[in-house]
């Protein structure tokens, strides 16, 4: 399987880079980042499967998963043995708002 951060969820990513150095360092940075990765090596073998989000659950849509790490929340989908990364934001972030946000821009 294939792993691919999505152009939206790459900027995500830098965004908490940026904001965990300045607040927190190198070494929390890296931390969490090797967290959000082996979350999602996890997912890609299998072991980890992420739940469907309640917003997007209510309409049909279970294709859309959650997983969490100890600060951050990632929303991902499986096709055709890719996992496609949407969004990763912080625990402290209003995360339904930037879900609807990401999704009425497509």
């Amino acid at each position: 399987m294939t792993i691919i951060v999505l152009p939206d969820a790459q900027q995500d990513l830098l965004a908490l880079q940026d904001y965990m150095l300045d607040k927190w360092g190198e070494s929390a940075w890296e931390q969490a980042e090797n967290e959000i990765f082996g979350k999602l090596r996890l997912i890609e073998t299998g072991i980890l499967d992420g739940t469907p989000i309640p917003e997007l659950a209510a309409v049909g849509l279970y294709n859309y998963l959650n997983i969490l790490t100890s600060h951050h929340k990632l929303l991902y989908q499986r096709l055709d043995g890719t996992i496609y990364l949407y969004l990763a934001a912080s625990h402290r972030q209003d995360y339904t708002t930037l879900l609807m946000n990401r999704l009425l821009r497509r």
